[in-house]
């Protein structure tokens, strides 16, 4: 339950440091809307069988949370129009690693 709540909490932490007027320069509210958004790359999940494990590491198993996936996200962060989608899939990993290391152990399978 942590680990989901981190899920906002983290990103809400982001934009509140480094994004207060918003991606735009405009609305931090979009801004935290498309932070959140990136959690969407867990519909991964439902290709797995079972569905939850909770001791299941997220990195290295699920299609969208693979090692390799992570330089493209994070060139998604270096250009301008795709930056706080970058950020976000970044940050989702990083908490989805966390969270391997927490429960086994390790950071990826």
């Amino acid at each position: 339950m942590l680990h989901l709540a981190l899920h906002f909490f983290v990103p809400a932490i982001i934009v509140g440091i480094f994004f207060q007027k918003g991606w735009d320069g405009k609305n931090w509210k979009v801004t935290y809307f498309i932070m959140i958004a990136t959690m969407l790359v867990d519909v991964d999940h439902v290709f797995a069988s079972p569905l939850y494990d909770p001791q299941r590491c997220s990195i290295g198993f699920h299609p969208l949370h693979q090692v390799w996936l992570m330089p493209v996200y994070a060139a998604l962060s270096f250009m301008p129009k795709t930056r706080i989608l970058g950020i976000g899939l970044l940050t989702h990993m990083a908490l989805d690693s966390i969270d391997c290391q927490v429960t086994n152990g390790i950071w990826a399978i």
